[in-house]
């Protein structure tokens, strides 16, 4: 089977080809070593070198030929640009599906581009895409909408999402549920006080954290109030964090917050396995309601405690153990959750899946889809 990826080169702070990061790399890749023709084509907001980059899994003998195209400063041109070459990529690879991702725009395309090839396309919501400033773009919504009821197979990133798209979007064509998964040769349980000598933390505290988007409207500021009111009562409490932050954050001070700044991917579990406690922030918001949070399955395939802000998928994977989730923006809460796990270091049951599992359920998909003449 053949298949074109369309999507964005940064998400989520990182770069799909600098980084080699997440989803959006991760999926391509392990569908090629399904077996499967993978070419993607990219649009970079930032300025980054143009053209071809190969992305090779050595091990497998496979690769995913990427093509990397520059918005630039003004954006349309580039946008205008990267359409072109998109089609131009499209005729010349004749894929049997197109798979959208990363956003409104992707998907929209998508399902254009498929029609004129009498292809079928495919569009992955990893994210619930209405909460993104792209639909802010007059029109983009309502456009966004009908490629979601209309295109060929969606796939969505938790149980939530695919009922939203089912039910308020009045989807009725095919749609899976492709969770996130993690990298099993990157997230594993590791020893604590290792950990901690690797990254400088005490190895006598306790400590609690994360590592992730340090943004204000992911919730973040419950934690960081929550640990001013346990550091007034638990003298060896500390918090350590890292991850990309906004203007709007701000950061508790003192000698028992530890801030380690942006960490490269192989050094995240390092900080995961130094916890006590994980956190894992969210508001109940248009995301928050509807993403599947990477980081619980990441701290839950490194064996670390957890707790979670109750909303979204959270409920579902953390059911029935509701003591471990706090209110959404409830400090006191999340330092009640704390402090249940801090006494009964709970971490749930189960296989956290790879993105080969995922990817597996997604080829399996794709093949439906293709093979279906009236989808």
């Amino acid at each position: 089977m053949r298949l074109l990826v369309l999507t964005k080169r940064q998400y989520t702070t990182k770069d799909l080809l600098d980084d080699r990061f997440g989803r959006l790399r991760e999926l391509p890749l392990a569908l090629a070593r399904c077996g499967q023709e993978v070419t993607g084509i990219c649009l970079s907001y930032r300025d980054r070198d143009e053209g071809t980059v190969v992305d090779e899994d050595r091990n497998a003998g496979v690769r995913v030929i990427w093509h990397s195209v520059n918005a630039g400063r003004t954006k349309l041109p580039g946008l205008v640009r990267f359409m072109r070459q998109a089609s131009k990529l499209a005729h010349r690879t004749q894929p049997d599906v197109i798979l959208a991702f990363s956003d409104s725009f992707y998907g929209i395309m998508g399902v254009q581009l498929a029609r004129r090839l009498n292809s079928k396309c495919v569009f992955d919501l990893y994210d619930n895409f209405e909460s993104f400033g792209s639909t802010s773009i007059p029109g983009m919504l309502p456009l966004y909408k009908r490629a979601v009821r209309v295109a060929d197979g969606v796939t969505c990133v938790s149980n939530a999402l695919m009922h939203l798209v089912r039910e308020s979007y009045k989807r009725d064509k095919p749609t899976a549920l492709i969770p996130n998964a993690i990298d099993s040769s990157v997230f594993y349980p590791r020893d604590k006080a290792k950990c901690r000598q690797a990254l400088g933390l005490p190895l006598d505290a306790t400590i609690i954290g994360t590592a992730g988007a340090l943004h204000k409207n992911r919730g973040i500021d419950a934690l960081f109030r929550g640990f001013e009111a346990l550091s007034k009562q638990e003298a060896n409490i500390h918090l350590a964090v890292a991850g990309s932050r906004d203007r709007a954050t701000r950061l508790p001070s003192g000698p028992r917050v530890h801030d380690l700044s942006v960490l490269p991917l192989s050094k995240v579990p390092l900080l995961l396995s130094s916890l006590d406690v994980a956190v894992v922030c969210n508001k109940d918001s248009l995301f928050g309601r509807y993403c599947f949070p990477q980081k619980a399955y990441e701290i839950i395939a490194c064996r670390v405690p957890m707790v979670a802000a109750d909303v979204g998928a959270m409920k579902e994977l953390m059911h029935p153990h509701a003591q471990y989730l706090f209110k959404p923006d409830d400090p006191s809460d999340l330092a009640r959750a704390v402090r249940a796990q801090l006494d009964a270091r709970f971490v749930p049951d189960g296989n956290v899946p790879t993105w080969d599992d995922v990817a597996g359920e997604l080829e399996r998909f794709l093949h439906s889809i293709a093979e279906n003449d009236s989808a």
